[in-house]
């Protein structure tokens, strides 16, 4: 057995809060093993917004230059190259890692263990683990592996070549019919891209609705937009089971018998703990595996934090980076008694459909549920006039608003940069700043967001 490398802090994982907290640490001159036994950066570099949302503008482009002559620009017949689009994709992850890859070993005082990480106990104070054959000995442990696809337990779905997130985007030759089963974030915005680069494309929603944690009417109009580029979306029964056939897979949904080349499957995701071996340590999971935190994302054993998809708290990117501020400010003011805390966080997410989706807060349902006086106003994006400059007027713009507080309980911007848009609401919630600073505010012509005061003057109580 290897001698044990002593270290302050263990890092498993290398998803988006691991890198930053391992350099950060580093630098205040601390010892640090950084544990990562597939790739540095996770999801999101490796199999998720990185390349997505590469792969995303590729199909975007090839939408834009389909409708060019609406705009006065004729280009001929278009033409997607499948392949080149996914090789454009593919340098974009690879230069993204080696980034990460050269950030982190420039750093002394970070040791790299390129294995699987686990939990063997306690010798008195440090935390043992073993990364891979190689003892670590740790005063703090801190856990970062993230998450993979969930795989229902669909009649016959072991016998086809199914596809996750992952494996999706290793094709190289465009599906003749993709068919994905789940009507959510991934699967919505997978489809669109897919259809977009050529492809016949089916998704499979077993709920009533696709986006179902979303208001009725955002579900409908993201319908209404993915029907109109010739994406199926059925929605309300489940696959009753799937096989294979000689050229593809075919899924049963109802009477329906739906036939495709590939199948996709986008139905949730699962926490990367079942290696920790947490008992040895004492670390408390929920049922599916998650690992519950307090507000500064610690663990029930004091020393060891999750961080990241696996404490709950947010599956995006943006909260496992900002989980790791919390947790490194807090590492830092120890001494002075102020924490910050996971719990005062207003959580915002988009979805990068085309228009996206950004939300914050409250959503209408959740409004009406909360028992609180709120308002509301609404805007169709069709009346705002930079999207008909662009074009581009699909969606709506909800503000909600607590009459007791005057401060914003939650947005949804559907429609032209919604993703970036949404901020501007997030950070208002988060300054604690009343709507009618809004209102009042000198806005930029010709924005979306210009149209905010005028439709805060639209404020009613819900009905």
């Amino acid at each position: 057995m290897n001698e044990a490398i002593e270290v302050d802090a263990a890092i498993v994982g290398s998803g988006q809060a691991a890198p930053a907290l391992s350099v950060a640490l580093a630098k205040r001159g601390e010892r640090v093993a950084l544990i990562e036994a597939v790739q540095l950066g996770g999801t999101c570099v490796n199999v998720g917004c990185t390349p997505t949302k590469t792969l995303r503008k590729s199909a975007r482009v090839a939408h834009l230059a389909r409708r060019a002559a609406e705009f006065g620009v004729h280009v001929g017949k278009v033409e997607v190259d499948f392949a080149a689009a996914m090789q454009r994709m593919q340098l974009r992850v690879d230069t993204a890692r080696a980034g990460l890859e050269s950030w982190i070993g420039g750093e002394p005082n970070i040791t790299l263990l390129r294995a699987w990480g686990s939990f063997v106990g306690r010798s008195g104070g440090p935390f043992d683990l073993l990364a891979g054959e190689q003892p670590v000995r740790a005063k703090r442990v801190y856990l970062n592996t993230g998450t993979r696809a969930f795989i229902p337990p669909i009649p016959g779905i072991q016998d086809v070549p199914y596809l996750d997130n992952v494996s999706l985007l290793k094709l190289r030759v465009a599906p003749r019919h993709l068919i994905v089963i789940g009507g959510s974030y991934i699967g919505l915005e997978m489809g669109q891209i897919f259809r977009r680069l050529g492809c016949e494309v089916t998704v499979i929603e077993t709920g009533p609705r696709i986006t179902a944690r979303e208001d009725a009417e955002v579900s409908a109009c993201i319908a209404s937009f993915l029907a109109d580029e010739g994406v199926t979306v059925l929605a309300g029964q489940p696959v009753s089971r799937v096989e294979r056939v000689a050229d593809g897979v075919v899924a049963y949904v109802g009477s329906r018998r739906v036939e495709g080349s590939h199948l996709l499957v986008a139905t949730g995701r699962l926490p990367n703990t079942e290696r920790l071996n947490l008992a040895a340590a004492g670390v408390e999971m929920d049922s599916r595996g998650f690992v519950p935190t307090d507000g500064q994302l610690q663990t029930n054993v004091p020393g060891i934090w999750a961080l990241g998809d696996i404490n709950k708290r947010g599956a995006f990117t943006h909260t496992s980076y900002h989980d790791h501020e919390i947790v490194l400010a807090n590492h830092v003011n120890a001494s002075q008694g102020s924490a910050r805390s996971a719990d005062d966080r207003i959580m915002a997410y988009a979805m990068f459909t085309d228009p996206p989706l950004g939300r914050v807060g409250m959503s209408e349902a959740d409004a009406r549920a909360s028992g609180k006086r709120i308002l509301m106003a609404t805007f169709d994006m069709k009346n705002v006039s930079r999207a008909k400059e662009e074009s581009e007027t699909t969606g709506l713009i909800k503000l909600l608003v607590d009459a007791d507080t005057d401060r914003f309980a939650g947005a949804t911007v559907l429609g032209i940069n919604g993703d970036e848009i949404i901020q501007v609401i997030s950070n208002f919630m988060a300054a604690g700043a009343s709507w009618h600073v809004m209102k009042d505010a000198l806005p930029v012509h010709p924005t979306v967001t210009e149209f905010f005061p005028t439709i805060l003057g639209k404020l009613k109580p819900l009905a």
